[in-house]
């Protein structure tokens, strides 16, 4: 089965380099055209390529797999599976999951959501505007933090890491009793190797031609 990656940024870097069994073959984007046949598109640019990587899926029938935040994609058909994962850190998919099942039984509580990436993150951070989402509170109240000084002192991030690094807490309250949850995603590995697993989940079904969130693969159990 062959893999191929589509952008030159770190993700899509880091991407090339995933783990997979021997029967699966990584190549970048540009090796597309020497053999145009059945493939797992993974598309981890900025976009200006989607339109080619749409046109060569639906002439080979490929799966796309979006790895995109602010993918422009939409749910109608393309005329091939396209499978979107805003994030593809597989513990904190499941998770997300875990709160958008039960996330309504805090409705009436104190609930707090912070987040911290790296300075350069400009883009909304999707993660958190989807938990805030599954715990009814307002994405405005998301409290949001690049300052390297306070990532340091604060959330104890690692000098070395405050250029990637994901962290997440929320607190739940109610009353004196008080919920505190943090996840933590240091450095790139744990994209590379969700992206294997999300890889080989695609790779292992014949999906229909139909858009699939990351969590109808979560909530089917293939990852």
């Amino acid at each position: 089965m062959r893999v191929l990656v589509v952008g030159s940024g770190k993700l899509a870097t880091e991407v090339l380099e995933m783990k997979l069994p021997p029967s699966y073959q990584v190549l970048p984007w540009e090796d597309a055209n020497e053999v145009p046949s059945k493939s797992v598109v993974v598309h981890a640019g900025s976009g200006r390529q989607i339109p080619e990587a749409l046109a060569f899926c639906r002439q080979t029938n490929s799966t796309l797999i979006e790895l995109s935040t602010g993918t422009s994609l939409r749910p109608e058909s393309h005329g091939f599976p396209i499978v979107v994962c805003p994030n593809v850190n597989v513990l904190m998919l499941k998770f997300m999951n875990m709160l958008r099942a039960s996330g309504h039984l805090f409705r009436d509580c104190d609930i707090s959501l912070t987040e911290s990436h790296q300075a350069t993150k400009t883009s909304v951070p999707g993660t958190a505007v989807n938990i805030a989402g599954y715990l009814s509170i307002s994405p405005n109240s998301i409290r949001s933090v690049r300052d390297t000084d306070e990532q340091i002192r604060e959330f104890e991030v690692p000098q070395e890491n405050l250029s990637r690094h994901a962290i997440h807490r929320i607190q739940i309250r109610d009353g004196d009793c008080t919920l505190d949850f943090e996840s933590r995603v240091i450095g790139m590995s744990p994209y590379a190797q969700g992206t294997a697993q999300i890889v080989q989940a695609v790779g292992s079904k014949q999906l229909e031609s139909r858009y699939f969130s990351i969590m109808d693969l979560i909530d089917a159990n293939w990852i």
